[in-house]
């Protein structure tokens, strides 16, 4: 059995190694330390434009429809540069519980809109005071017709 990675594979871990260090070396990462934003636009579009936003996407949403192992692959170069962007939230917890669990217009809206870079979806997990835990929550979602309004506050909302 040959759990090695194919070629195409090897080629997208050099090609995200190599990426990487050029456009994110440590002093960007230092500088992005200091960021309120916590990421660069300008990298981000780079990112966009090689296609990494949509690497797991389904091609029929503007995606590359590559594997979760291919996901993988780019995240650990990605970890390995220590990147800071919205992308581990924007894909990982956006686009794939969306293309697992959405419905067809939320994948047919969402979905395109993570590959090419637009909507920057993250979390808004921890309330003033408290933690994530169920007994601590006091934001709520209520039903109004076809759609949910959610009311409270949360902290510590990246990107």
């Amino acid at each position: 059995m040959d759990v090695g990675f194919t070629e195409e594979q090897e080629m997208l871990k050099k090609s995200a190694r190599d990426f990487l260090e050029k456009e994110f070396p440590k002093a960007v990462l230092r500088e992005m330390e200091k960021d309120e934003k916590g990421y660069t636009q300008e990298l981000w579009r780079k990112m966009v434009d090689v296609g990494w936003l949509g690497l797991a996407i389904p091609e029929k949403y503007g995606g590359a429809d590559q594997s979760f192992l291919d996901l993988v692959i780019l995240l650990e170069e990605m970890g390995r540069a220590a990147l800071i962007s919205p992308f581990f939230t924007a894909v990982v917890l956006g686009a794939l519980p969306i293309l697992n669990a959405g419905t067809d217009e939320q994948k047919s809206e969402l979905l395109p809109k993570i590959a090419n870079g637009e909507l920057i979806i993250t979390l808004a997990l921890n309330e003033p005071g408290v933690n994530y835990y169920e007994p601590g929550i006091a934001t709520t979602a209520k039903a109004d017709g076809d759609t949910f309004v959610i009311s409270g506050t949360k902290v510590f909302v990246p990107y």
